[in-house]
């Protein structure tokens, strides 16, 4: 979504941050005030900062747990959304519970709950691993070459012929040429191949 070349540029890595975070706590007030809404009388800000309320011992308790561990899995699919690498996607996925361990600290002091802990850690790993999955899987998904026939559509013939004259060092040149050619090409117009015939000997 945000990528073109790469390049460095910190402005982009502070607005997919940016972005990032205000997603996944759009998320979590969703999935709270479904979950947790419903069982309480008021929402307040306690439920999103305060470690006191990731408990296991209540059923509000597991209702909080359960809408941050959803909301990580939204997270895997906020990182294929803006970030689409996957070599990144841990960084970014650090970076969100980071802000948030930080926003816990100054809302009700330093977590000194286990599961607030164990939960937090669950939902990174969950968010990391899901979201470099998701990456990879668009990484290495085949782009397809669409045939249009209209007349307008540039028809590029591309024959390459070995009759045996040329040395085998030659023919590896020019098959090395053919696939540059090819990838450039594609990049700017419609491709067709034809009788493209290696006699690699």
């Amino acid at each position: 979504m945000f990528y073109g070349a790469t390049v460095w540029d910190p402005w982009l890595i502070v607005a997919q941050i940016f972005c990032l975070q205000c997603l996944y706590y759009l998320t979590l007030g969703l999935l709270l005030s479904i979950l947790v809404g419903s069982r309480v009388s008021r929402m307040s800000l306690v439920y999103f900062f305060d470690y006191a309320t990731v408990s296991a011992s209540t059923v509000t308790g597991w209702c909080v747990i359960a809408s941050f561990l959803l909301s990580s899995f939204a997270g895997a699919g906020y990182l294929l959304l803006l970030i689409e690498r996957a070599k990144k996607c841990l960084d970014f996925a650090a970076t969100v519970y980071i802000v948030h361990l930080f926003m816990c600290i100054v809302y009700g002091g330093w977590p000194s709950s286990i599961t607030w802990w164990v939960v937090n850690g669950t939902g990174i790993a969950i968010m990391a691993l899901l979201g470099e999955y998701l990456c990879i899987r668009r990484e290495l998904r085949e782009i397809p070459i669409t045939r249009y026939r209209s007349r307008s559509m540039a028809l590029i013939h591309i024959v390459v012929m070995f009759d045996g004259g040329e040395t085998l060092g030659e023919k590896k040149l020019l098959v090395g040429l053919l696939f540059v050619v090819s990838a450039i090409a594609r990049r700017s117009t419609q491709i067709k191949l034809v009788d493209t015939k290696f006699n690699l000997q």
